[in-house]
């Protein structure tokens, strides 16, 4: 009993012992993680949509004058001469007279219809006066040019007729030549000039079917 009882004692004092030098062991208590707070989202207000202005067309109409493209007459033949028809206008000078005239290659010299046809001599040197009529206003132009000769034409009846031929600058298109021109006083000619092949040679081709080719 005594020894049951030194026992049971020993083991209550180690009991109390062991409470005393055992580590009480505290239950750790977990520490929250600070965190960030929620950060709103915040949406872009979308700008609206700002359509540009329609472009204001300005028109602006500039009307300018386009020449005409010029182009010359036909050429023909082996020289390359331009084509003229049986009646083209001329220029007569002086007084440059602008006349229609009849394209005749059978005529050999050129001949112009005049009126009131008078000789008069200044310092040893003939001159023939005559009127012509300018076509367009109706006027009628003295022309005073130098005497070159006279010619006696025979007419079918065998008389006889006197002109007088004088030296004239004569233009048909872009060909200028002085010549020799006859006058004449005739009241029924269509055309108050002739044009013959005093002019006309190695200048032109003449086509008899076809007028006023350089119009």
């Amino acid at each position: 009993m005594t020894r049951l009882t030194a026992l049971v004692s020993v083991l209550t004092m180690l009991a109390l012992a062991g409470c005393g030098t055992a580590p009480v062991v505290e239950e750790a208590t977990a520490t929250p993680t600070a965190s960030c707070p929620p950060i709103p989202i915040q949406e872009c207000v979308a700008c609206e949509a700002r359509a540009c202005p329609a472009a204001v067309m300005v028109e602006r109409i500039v009307e300018k004058p386009v020449p005409a493209p010029v182009s010359g007459p036909a050429t023909a033949g082996e020289l390359g001469l331009p084509v003229i028809g049986a009646v083209e206008w001329a220029t007569v000078e002086p007084p440059a007279l602008r006349l229609e005239a009849l394209i005749d290659t059978g005529a050999e010299t050129t001949t112009m219809n005049a009126s009131n046809i008078r000789q008069l001599e200044k310092d040893g040197t003939r001159f023939i006066l005559f009127d012509v009529v300018e076509p367009e206003s109706g006027e009628v132009v003295e022309v005073e040019a130098a005497l070159q000769r006279k010619v006696v034409i025979k007419r079918g009846d065998a008389s006889a007729l006197k002109r007088y031929v004088v030296r004239l600058w004569v233009s048909v298109g872009e060909n200028r030549s002085l010549i020799d021109v006859s006058l004449t006083e005739r009241t029924d000619a269509e055309y108050p000039l002739t044009i013959g092949r005093n002019f006309l040679t190695d200048v032109a081709i003449v086509d008899v079917s076809r007028r006023h080719l350089l119009d």
